[in-house]
């Protein structure tokens, strides 16, 4: 990776619920530009990390820093201005039911950055158009829209505000095959046309391979290897190996009572 300063650092980040230990010395970077997803079995960390360094959570301890500025312990007009840099995916969508299409994707535009409505409704429709839906669209409702729809309007609504960093949480959940593959080249294009930063959190091996250009294993809140995406077939770690590959048996098998 870039010896140079990483866009996002996470450097021995913990986190605990109680006597749960989620996040235990997290450390990771992502270079800027690039596109990094963070794999690793249900409850390792992966979405507690996410929501960290989107300031939904404070870690207990540790630093994330943002183009080398440190945003654990932020205020709230330092985080506001923060947010700014950033555009999310989330899992189901996350959209406004009683708002129609073009005002979920120009919410941020509208409530963050104060633009007046017209020019806004013209950036949605961009925006709606670029990810493949038709401009008349933007005046349906979400409930009138088919979950890859709703995926479509949520990725627009990610890059209306031209953000610098995009997080994408579990982006493919619940799509068949074909449309997660659409997904998954729509995200690609949008963060490249962008020239973003990207980081994401999947299950989906399909998705690894097509949006990632660096993977990172987590395990019991610590990244266990990281590398290039095209090293994960021979990355020689027993944890990656036994994932990627979905075998039961291996270093992180469960005992199930």
């Amino acid at each position: 990776m870039s010896e140079t300063v990483p866009k996002i650092e996470f450097s021995g980040v913990t986190k605990s619920f109680g006597p749960k230990h989620v996040l235990c010395g997290l450390d990771l970077k992502v270079p800027a530009g690039k596109s990094m997803v963070i794999i690793g079995g249900s409850g390792t960390g992966k979405s507690v990390a996410l929501k960290c360094v989107l300031g939904l959570l404070a870690p207990d301890s540790g630093s994330i820093l943002i183009d080398g500025q440190e945003t654990v312990g932020l205020g709230a007009k330092e985080r506001d201005q923060l947010m700014r840099k950033f555009g999310m995916l989330f899992q189901g969508a996350a959209l406004f039911d009683s708002l129609k299409v073009w005002e979920n994707v120009a919410f941020g535009l509208i409530q963050g950055r104060r633009m007046n409505r017209k020019e806004a409704r013209e950036i949605a429709v961009q925006k709606i158009v670029a990810v493949g839906l038709k401009p008349e669209t933007a005046d349906l409702y979400p409930a009138e829209l088919s979950g890859g729809m709703q995926k479509r309007v949520g990725l627009a609504r990610a890059v209306a505000t031209t953000p610098e960093i995009i997080f994408f949480d579990e982006p493919t959940t619940g799509l068949d095959p074909i449309m997660a593959d659409v997904i998954n080249h729509l995200i690609v294009e949008q963060v490249q046309e962008l020239g973003a930063t990207a980081l994401s959190i999947t299950h989906d091996m399909g998705s690894v391979r097509k949006i990632a250009d660096y993977v990172a294993m987590l395990h019991e809140g610590k990244i266990v290897w990281t590398g290039p995406v095209d090293a994960l077939d021979d990355s020689g770690n027993e944890y990656v190996e036994q994932f990627i590959h979905g075998r039961a048996e291996g270093p992180m098998t469960r005992r199930v009572a």
